[in-house]
């Protein structure tokens, strides 16, 4: 047994500058959280404290937990369990469809209620997929065409359409183009030739294009993108609330969100960036944006000085997974991009969100132990 444990766990110092952005985001979240739930939670509760302490006690906790357990963990564990674990995730994905188990939420299928707790399956498949997509392409991005073609990309695209299906069926598509983005970019960071480049853009516009005619709402949602005044009491709503939060805001902000009291929808999760800007400003924003593109680009240096290539394309998708998610999150609520319902990184009210985000942060860092 100590032989075992000693070929499952390695010790070493982390980067301590990745480490300490992690940890001043995460700050931030617990700041910003204590404000803008305290009065939901006061209204709805009795308890100021229950949002706060519920994200502390289902996400902070149990996230820090995992993250300390994968940073004493070998990444050649890792490596081995990358596809039991993607199964297992794929497994969680269809219980959410079973009666009893998963429950149709505001029209979508994407939660399983175990009792008191529940959990989001989708959030844990990023990094299920991330350590799997590592694992794969890895090992396969060498020969000829014919065996890049039928060992690398068409293995890898049937994988990824039978994932991109069960995330269809729920539907949960801001999760499926956040997957979508980190697989392209962790696909042509392990080094696989540019031809491949027309048949991804291709098959992922034919997709959108699919999605919008089979669901109408979404070709609405793009219109309204482009045009928000076509409805601003409907889906034009949010976007509108947004950018006067936003933009209520000035340079040092207001101190207190007004936007959070009944006129933005969902200002613990999907619109918290909006409040954050509001009560700090642009100063306060531009801090929040900053802290992203630092660990960007440390996550992107523990990427380029790992030797180890599992190592090299896990870190480049772990990276671009917690920075396409933020970028989607601001993006969509200062109206550069389509209103999307992603979490903001280390920042949105969901435990399923946060442990995923921290066990992806576990890994990172076992593998900047590797950086030289």
């Amino acid at each position: 047994m100590a032989r075992i444990l000693r070929g499952w766990f390695s010790w070493g110092i982390p980067d301590l500058p990745l480490l300490g952005i992690v940890l001043t985001l995460l700050f931030v979240g617990v700041l910003v959280l204590s404000s803008v739930s305290a009065s939901f939670s006061l209204q709805k509760t009795g308890n100021s404290f229950f949002y706060l302490n519920h994200q502390l006690l289902f996400g902070f906790l149990p996230g820090i937990l995992a993250a300390v357990f994968l940073l004493s963990l070998r990444l050649e564990v890792l490596k081995r369990w990358s596809f039991p674990l993607l199964l297992v995730t794929a497994a969680l994905l269809l219980l959410v469809f079973v009666p009893g188990i998963g429950k149709d939420v505001g029209g979508a299928h994407r939660w399983i209620f175990l009792g008191p707790f529940s959990f989001q399956p989708s959030e844990l498949l990023k990094i299920t997929f991330i350590l799997y997509a590592a694992f794969w392409l890895s090992a396969r991005t060498k020969g000829t065409l014919q065996k890049q073609f039928l060992g690398v990309l068409l293995p890898f695209g049937i994988v990824s359409g039978a994932i991109a299906l069960l995330l269809f069926l729920q539907p949960d598509m801001s999760t499926l183009g956040v997957i979508g983005a980190v697989a392209l970019t962790m696909y042509f960071v392990s080094g696989t030739p540019l031809w491949h480049i027309p048949i991804f853009l291709g098959t992922g516009a034919a997709a959108f294009l699919g999605l919008l005619i089979l669901s109408p709402y979404r070709l609405s949602r793009l219109s309204v993108f482009l045009d928000p005044s076509l409805d601003p009491l409907g889906k034009g709503y949010q976007i509108k609330q947004a950018l006067i939060g936003i933009g209520s805001g000035g340079l040092w902000g207001t101190g207190l969100s007004f936007q959070k009291f009944g006129f933005l929808p969902e200002p613990m999760s999907d619109s918290v960036f909006a409040v954050f800007a509001e009560e700090m400003g642009f100063v306060g924003a531009v801090f929040l944006i900053t802290l992203f593109l630092l660990f960007a680009w440390r996550g992107l240096w523990v990427a380029r000085h790992v030797k180890d290539p599992f190592a090299k394309i896990a870190a480049a998708g772990i990276t671009s997974w917690i920075i396409v998610q933020a970028f989607l999150h601001m993006g969509a609520l200062t109206g550069i991009l389509p209103l999307t319902g992603i979490p903001l990184p280390f920042i949105s009210y969901g435990g399923s969100a946060l442990v995923a985000e921290l066990l992806g942060v576990g890994i990172l860092l076992t593998i900047s132990k590797q950086a030289v």
